[in-house]
């Protein structure tokens, strides 16, 4: 696999986002994340054709030698057409999708609360189609509550927090913990073993959903990868930043090169065996800032 980076790809795989690159489309993720030298890719399946199309998405991870190794199922309002307007089958396809591609992990979101019998069932549901793929795990991700003219509101049913429903396995999502307002240690200590894949993004915890590159908000993201040696972590982290802004593709690369090096230095950091949440070092926050 090409790489630029002078640093020895890490235990644990990081994952360039397909997300990472919008408006690009899927392809240029591919091209990014071998360029840059990410040990794979995580497919967000929009509305981009060749993100549901698993030829497609094989002949791109061939043709640059970087391995699709995480699908994220079409859970956004702007995927609720995608595939079929019933969730099951879109997560049914999610799973056909990472069969074919070798891929172990379909990130999932809990159901939007006007999806009433999706949300009813949701828990059984997704343990019936986890059982159909063998070696694929379904993780449901942390989200976050909307915050709108002084008001707040919990889109998701039962809620924005999975760990209050209970799930074999979970996506820790480190840019939501800042718009919910949560700790992402206490989060990831409350998932426990069940901790299978992570997204790393920063916030600030003022404004929206930010996908910051990290180092650049307020969230522990250096602690968090520290940590995951400690918590017997097997799965990957996915960088998912927001680079819709960026004023050209030098800056966009910049900032995923950015992203790339900042997890690689710190899942390399040798860590004490986790034992819970541990209190930041002197130091540690500022120099990760």
């Amino acid at each position: 696999m090409p790489a630029t980076l002078d640093t020895v790809p890490s235990r644990v795989p990081v994952l360039l986002s397909t997300s990472s690159v919008f408006p690009e489309r899927t392809a240029a993720a591919f091209q990014l994340a071998a360029t840059l030298g990410y040990d794979g890719v995580e497919v967000m399946v929009w509305t981009d054709a060749v993100s549901q199309d698993a030829d497609a998405l094989a002949g791109l991870a061939k043709h640059y030698g970087v391995p699709v190794l995480a699908v994220h199922a079409p859970c956004l309002l702007v995927t609720q057409r995608v595939w079929s307007a019933d969730p099951w089958e879109r997560l049914r396809r999610s799973g056909e999708l990472a069969e074919a591609l070798g891929a172990p992990t379909v990130v999932v979101h809990p159901p939007f609360t006007w999806q009433r019998d999706y949300a009813r069932n949701f828990a059984e549901g997704l343990a019936e189609v986890t059982g159909r793929f063998s070696g694929i795990s379904f993780p449901v991700e942390n989200m976050y509550p909307v915050r709108m003219a002084g008001r707040q509101f919990v889109p998701y049913a039962p809620g924005w927090d999975p760990t209050g429903t209970g799930f074999p396995t979970y996506t820790l999502d480190l840019s939501h913990c800042a718009a919910s307002h949560t700790d992402a240690l206490e989060l990831a200590d409350r998932m426990g073993a069940g901790l299978a894949h992570v997204h790393l993004g920063d916030g600030t915890g003022e404004g929206r959903d930010e996908h910051l590159v990290p180092g650049r908000g307020t969230q522990p993201c250096a602690e968090l990868l520290r940590s995951l040696a400690g918590r017997g972590f097997t799965g990957s982290v996915a960088v998912e930043v927001a680079t819709r802004r960026a004023k050209s593709r030098a800056v966009r690369e910049a900032d995923l090169r950015a992203a790339l090096a900042f997890a690689r230095q710190h899942l390399d950091f040798p860590a004490a065996t986790h034992t819970g949440s541990e209190p930041t070092r002197p130091g540690d926050r500022e120099a990760d800032d």
